[in-house]
C-alpha cells in the first residue's frame, strides 16, 4: 500500500542546523518558531477553535534524514551513545518513515491577507521542517500521569553551568536590545541542555564547538560540566 501525504505548512525556527537542537520540545522555552500554513490549508477556517488551547501536536518530517534511511537499532543520547535500543522504543529520527511528533506551546494565531500563521515556543524542530497535521494537545488524554517512560522517564537534570566571555556577554546585550530581545537566555537554554555529542561530553580536557542560532554564529568551549561562549557574530559579518 503506498500513501501520498503533503506538507500543510513550513517550520520557520531559530535552528538552521541540525547540531545544537534539543532532543525533544519543550526543552528549550525560548526557542520560538513560526508554523506558515500554505494553500488551501492557510484559511482562518482551517484553524478555527485552535486559539483556546495552550499547546498542539505538530507531525512533521526529518526533512534532513530522508536520504539516511533507517536502521533497526540506534544509540540514544540519553544513554551515553554506547548502548543500542530498537529504533521503535526511542524519538530517533532514522526511522522506515521519517516521522516526528512534537508538542509545542501555541503562543498565537495570525492571519494577514488571507494567510495563517502559527506562533509557537519550546520547538525542537529544524527550519524548514514540513508539517505534515497539527493536532490540539487535550490533557486528559495526552498527559497520562501513570505512564511508564523507559529509559526516559524523568526530564534530564541539567548540571551544566554557562559563562559569557565580557565581549560575548556585552555583544549579546547589544543585540538584545536591536531585535533579538531573548537571544542571551536562548543560548542559556541551548547550552544548558548540551547539546554536544553524548560520547563527548565524557572527554577529559577543553574542547571547542559551534553551532548556528537565529542569525548567528555561535561558539564555546566546553570542559566537563562548564560552557564559556567565546564568539558570537552575526553570520554575514
Amino acid at each position: 500500500m503506498n500513501m501520498s501525504m503533503h506538507p500543510i505548512g513550513f517550520i520557520r525556527s531559530c535552528f538552521p542546523e541540525k547540531f545544537g537542537i534539543p532532543r525533544q520540545a519543550g526543552l528549550v522555552s525560548e526557542a520560538r518558531a513560526t508554523l506558515e500554513l500554505r494553500p488551501p490549508y492557510d484559511t482562518p477556517e482551517a484553524v478555527r477553535g485552535l486559539e483556546g488551547f495552550s499547546h498542539v501536536w505538530l507531525i512533521f518530517v526529518f526533512h534532513a534524514h530522508l536520504a539516511s534511511g533507517w536502521k533497526p537499532t540506534v544509540r540514544p543520547p540519553r544513554l551515553g551513545g554506547n548502548k543500542r535500543l530498537g529504533v521503535f522504543a526511542t524519538r530517533s529520527p532514522f526511522r522506515p518513515n521519517p516521522i516526528g511528533l512534537s508538542a509545542v506551546a501555541l503562543e498565537g494565531i495570525v492571519t494577514e491577507g488571507g494567510h495563517t500563521v502559527l506562533h509557537l515556543r519550546g520547538a525542537d524542530l529544524l527550519d524548514g521542517t514540513p508539517v505534515l497535521d497539527i493536532k490540539p494537545y487535550v490533557p486528559y488524554a495526552d498527559a497520562l500521569p501513570d505512564a511508564q517512560g523507559g529509559f526516559a522517564s524523568e526530564r534530564p537534570q541539567q548540571t551544566v553551568q554557562v559563562d559569557f566571555t565580557p565581549e560575548t556577554l556585552a555583544y549579546c546585550q547589544k543585540m538584545q536590545n536591536s531585535g533579538y530581545p531573548h537571544l542571551e537566555q536562548l543560548i542559556r537554554q541551548v547550552l544548558t541542555n548540551d547539546p554536544r555529542p553524548a560520547y563527548q561530553a565524557t572527554k577529559p580536557g577543553k574542547h571547542a564547538f559551534g553551532m548556528r542560532l537565529l542569525d548567528f554564529e555561535l561558539q564555546w568551549q566546553a570542559e566537563q560540566n562548564r560552557m564559556t561562549v567565546t564568539s558570537l557574530k552575526k553570520a554575514t559579518e
